[in-house]
């Protein structure tokens, strides 16, 4: 499938925290990605930009968050969350400076 957008639009942010860097230890990095992103999309798109071999992709999506202010309710977006994992001896840099 065609998406209108380039591929550098499919990694919205990498997710930095305790949990992803533990995860970042074992090879497996945490990208926040639009919620029309299919897998394949993202195992294309981690490749292409940071020239690594994706063995495996699983799509979490974290449920927004209701939201009180004063009197009035919201809720905040739904997010979804790509756990790529890369080849064996490989890592990406972008998470490397975070630990």
């Amino acid at each position: 499938m065609v998406r209108s957008y380039q591929m550098s639009q499919l990694i919205l942010t990498p997710k930095i925290s305790e949990k992803s860097m533990y995860l970042a230890e074992r090879g497996i990095y945490v990208f926040e990605v639009p919620l029309s992103t299919n897998k394949i999309e993202v195992t294309k798109a981690v490749e292409a930009a940071f020239k690594v071999n994706v063995t495996d992709v699983n799509m979490v999506i974290a449920k927004g968050k209701v939201k009180r202010f004063k009197q009035m309710l919201g809720r905040q977006s739904n997010v979804k969350k790509a756990m790529v994992k890369v080849k064996a001896g490989q890592s990406i840099a972008l998470f490397e400076g975070a630990k």
